[in-house]
């Protein structure tokens, strides 16, 4: 098969496609949107999005398709290649030994740019069959100040749409404007579900949006801090960006001409606070879990699994690795990560009912190392001031706290001043930083072969631990070591042994 020959993705051939690709099993034409989802990428597609197609195709409930917004111009692309495609798209499965499942995800129903059409947006949020508005927006979409956790005023989109609430920029003017008819109609409310890795991510989203509102009406804030739900959420599926490769794969040996798919590992997981304003969708029918409390669960996947990304990203970038499963097949990367998660993250965790955390890090290894999914590091270093802020610092301040382990942690911070200063790995391949703050890093970092701690003058990330002197002390030796030899790994091995 050859890309030429390949079927096109779209409503017309589902029936055309190759009998080894699963498509929906439930008539399109009558599914309506009961969700509303801003920032349709990867991940979206992967998780929330899946658990919704498989949700559909076993209880046959189509009230719960999911209209797309983007917020961004930059959102434009996928819109485009979404709607050529009736909004369906190919999940790609790759396990570890090798096997491949081909899924067509049929629950997206319309693809809304908010730039083109700011009041569609707020009006299909508002409307009677929207229950549920999603957000993957990324740590920098809450626009939250990571010293304070306080709303930041000061951003200029928030500026803006303070002054034109009719066409705002961020999520809160349109969460705003589309609570206020709801309210304003005598209407309930729709569930605000965040989807992104953020410990307390309901909370944190409450706390932004009643800012927001509160700013510029208080009755309206009252309300939303009355009637609607915020649940909080873990969730968990790696999804590497798609490439071309994946692509051709699809054209070539499925026969599928699929412009955007998505890939992703087989594991799955989404640990959800059952608060809702209205109905949902019966997500625990295919494996999501409803809890009371999700915090030890999204506690402890955060501080393993996405800070153990961001140290395998940031040490591994520096050491020129260039994919997690690359990095953790190395052993001193393996047994360094290993020794972080072991002494310095797992002390520092909560009991998790029904979690072995043993096994937890072992099957963590697992995933890390599937070499099907080639995540890359650039993607896991995308915006690294939030990441490392959220994922990594609150476990080193609490063994700063508590006089746990420090050095692990430590290392990745001198190495992330290091990465940002240089921006060349350690053989001078200019290295792909993406991040809101790159331009502010490099610019302290820099600074640090006159002043071994001028990376540490970035009050939004490192205002807290600064003020102990043992942090100090480790952070400027890892420093002058790093700055003296370049070698990454001996650093490592340094620690492990």
């Amino acid at each position: 098969m050859t890309i030429e020959n390949a079927i096109v993705l779209n409503q017309a051939n589902l029936s055309a496609l190759p009998s080894d690709v699963a498509v929906p099993n439930y008539d399109r034409s009558k599914v309506t949107a009961g969700i509303v989802h801003i920032g349709v990428g990867g991940f979206h597609r992967s998780h929330e999005a899946f658990y919704t197609d498989e949700f559909m195709q076993q209880s046959g409930d189509l009230s719960w398709g999911i209209c797309g917004v983007g917020l961004r111009e930059g959102d434009r692309k996928m819109q485009s290649i979404l709607k050529e495609q009736d909004y369906l798209y190919t999940l790609i499965v790759r396990h570890p030994n090798g096997q491949v499942e081909n899924r067509v995800i049929g629950c997206l129903t319309d693809f809304i740019l908010s730039c083109d059409a700011p009041q569609k947006v707020v009006d299909k949020m508002a409307s009677d069959e929207t229950k549920i508005v999603s957000l993957t927006i990324t740590e920098g979409g809450y626009n939250f100040n990571p010293v304070t956790d306080e709303f930041d005023f000061s951003h200029p989109d928030v500026v803006h749409d303070l002054a034109n609430p009719s066409s705002p920029r961020l999520v809160f003017g349109y969460l705003a404007a589309a609570l206020k008819l709801r309210k304003d109609a005598g209407k309930k409310p729709f569930t605000v579900q965040s989807c992104d890795n953020i410990q307390h991510n309901g909370n944190m989203t409450r706390k932004m949006l009643l800012a927001y509102v509160g700013h510029c009406d208080q009755d309206l804030a009252a309300w939303i801090a009355e009637e609607v739900q915020f649940p909080n959420a873990m969730v968990d599926r790696i999804t590497p960006a798609t490439t071309p490769a994946d692509m051709t794969y699809l054209a070539n040996d499925v026969g599928v001409k699929d412009n955007w798919p998505v890939v992703c590992e087989p594991f799955i997981q989404w640990i959800i606070e059952d608060k809702f304003s209205d109905a949902r969708p019966l997500w625990e029918q295919v494996g999501a879990q409803f809890v009371s409390d999700v915090t030890p669960y999204e506690k402890m996947k955060i501080r393993l699994l996405n800070a153990g990304h961001s140290v395998l990203g940031i040490l591994g970038s520096i050491e020129e690795q260039e994919t997690i499963d690359g990095a953790v097949q190395e052993p001193t990367f393996a047994r360094y990560l290993r020794l972080f998660m072991d002494k310095e993250v797992t002390p520092v965790l909560d009991p998790v009912e029904g979690i072995d955390l043993t096994e937890y890090k072992d099957v963590l290894f697992e995933r890390f190392a599937n070499p099907n999914i080639k995540d890359s590091l650039s993607r896991i270093c995308l915006e690294s001031s939030s990441k490392v802020a959220t994922f990594l610092i609150p476990t080193l301040l609490h063994n700063l706290e508590n006089d746990g382990d420090i050095a692990c942690a430590t290392l990745v911070l001198a190495a992330w001043c290091y990465y940002s200063d240089k921006q060349v790995n350690q053989n001078g391949k200019a290295l792909d930083i993406n991040d809101i703050m790159a331009t502010e890093l490099h610019d302290v970092a820099k600074k640090t072969s006159a002043d071994a701690l001028a990376f540490l003058a970035l009050e939004s990330i490192f205002a807290e631990v600064k003020k102990y002197p043992r942090f100090v002390t480790e952070y400027k030796r890892q420093i002058e070591t790093l700055y003296a030899n370049g070698d990454i790994k001996s650093q490592m091995q340094a620690i492990t042994q």
